[in-house]
């Protein structure tokens, strides 16, 4: 299918472009993201112009992942990527460390979910890995219910299993599970209800 945009009051989102690879190159390079998503290692220009080229159009295309990048309105910097893949309904994403603490997360990850719902989606399903307390915050606010702990469905940089959270958002609104989040899915020092700045899920975005 063409890209489409989607737009909150904090957050538009739209096709990444050539113009981005820039934003995208330097927001790769934070610790954070580097430690929680499989992208490159180093992370260089090239490797977010082939991310723009070689995945993004093509996919969009193919109907397999649809990515947006993460902007703010009246912006055109590119302030993280959010993707959504079909196969398994399950969404991706990462987020510049300028940009965290705005709400921008929460809103592309609802924007993007509701987007799903609306073409015929029954549910959205998001994994960050185990200790990755800043992406289960995120899914925690924007109303995913945790779904237990297993084998992530992407594997380390390396091609090693590892452990993941996991958690699943229904479209007619009902809790996918009793389960409550683990204590250790909290941010140090943070209550039950605390919502640290995101960083990024599991298996985010990158060639």
């Amino acid at each position: 299918m063409l890209p489409v945009t989607l737009r909150s009051d904090r957050v538009l989102l739209e096709v990444p472009t050539r113009a981005d690879t820039v934003a995208i190159t330097e927001g790769c390079q934070d610790p954070e993201v580097i430690r929680w998503t499989t992208i490159p290692t180093p992370y260089r220009p090239q490797d977010a112009a082939a991310f723009v080229d070689a995945l993004v159009g093509p996919a969009w295309a193919s109907d397999r992942e649809y990515t947006w990048a993460i902007r703010q309105p009246g912006s055109t910097w590119l302030d993280g990527v959010i993707s959504y893949r079909t196969a398994r309904r399950d969404l991706g994403f990462w987020l510049a460390p300028s940009a965290r603490g705005k709400g921008l997360v929460h809103d592309a990850v609802r924007m993007v979910a509701d987007w799903a719902f609306e073409r015929g989606a029954p549910d959205v399903s998001w994994e960050c890995y185990l200790g990755n307390t800043a992406s289960a915050a995120v899914a925690r606010r924007a109303g995913f219910s945790y779904t237990g702990t297993g084998e992530a469905n992407i594997p380390n940089r390396d091609g090693s299993p590892t452990t993941a959270w996991k958690g699943l958002l229904r479209a007619d609104g009902t809790p996918a599970s009793d389960l409550s989040w683990p204590d250790a899915s909290y941010a140090p020092g943070t209550a039950p209800e605390g919502t640290p700045g995101s960083a990024a899920s599991a298996g985010s975005l990158g060639p």
